[in-house]
């Protein structure tokens, strides 16, 4: 929901990081495996309870995903193979992060982490499945040109998932509460975008069966 805003907001400063690695001759793909392993290290930092450093873990995991994306336009390098390594690590990435909390507390937090897991399939499938629909009918995406996948809104998107993290990490003996309220707002994401890109899809179809008809 708030990505429409923020995205713009940070295209600037991460496009002055960019230019700096370009001069370095970094490749885009070495961001994107970089900033997943920095990302990753969270998981154990988080299990052992180190919060503060799994914090500055996941906030340079999020730098480098914003990173990756400004080298490769810079660079001319943006291609489908690393809008794919991207979106495929990201949503490991997120999935490490609440495990990280899950083991840390299992008795208190496994089940909340559980049902955001839970809610996090939802969000991500309903996500890539019609990104994969969109690209078959030619979709366009307006708001979001920097994306490598056609980029359906929802209540929750990459701005409300990094905040969520950072709450988590400072107040984790509120994990429990916070995961689950953020799980139902996910599963809110989840119904909002498969109903409208039921609708969508559903439009299209139904105008270009419509055009095929007139034409005969």
């Amino acid at each position: 929901m708030l990505d429409r805003w923020t995205m713009p907001l940070t295209q600037a400063p991460l496009s002055l990081i960019a230019k700096w690695l370009m001069a370095w001759e970094v490749r885009p793909d070495r961001v994107t495996l970089a900033a997943f392993v920095i990302g990753m290290l969270s998981l154990p930092l988080l299990a052992m309870e180190w919060y503060a450093a799994a914090l500055v873990a996941i906030l340079l995991n999020r730098l480098g995903d914003g990173v990756d994306g400004a080298l490769a336009r810079l660079t001319g390098r943006a291609s489908d193979a690393g809008g794919f390594l991207d979106i495929g690590l990201d949503f490991v990435f997120y999935a490490a992060v609440v495990l990280g909390f899950a083991l840390a507390d299992p008795a208190s937090n496994a089940l909340a982490a559980a049902f955001l897991l839970f809610a996090f399939i939802g969000t991500g499938t309903s996500f890539l499945a019609f990104a994969i629909m969109a690209t078959r009918h030619g979709l366009e995406r307006p708001r979001f040109q920097q994306k490598a996948f056609y980029y359906l809104h929802g209540l929750t998107e990459g701005t409300e998932t990094i905040l969520a993290f950072v709450l988590f990490c400072l107040l984790p003996n509120h994990f429990a509460l916070l995961a689950t309220l953020f799980a139902m707002a996910c599963l809110i994401t989840t119904t909002t975008r498969l109903w409208g890109g039921y609708r969508t899809l559903r439009e299209l179809e139904d105008a270009r069966g419509e055009r095929r008809t007139g034409s005969r």
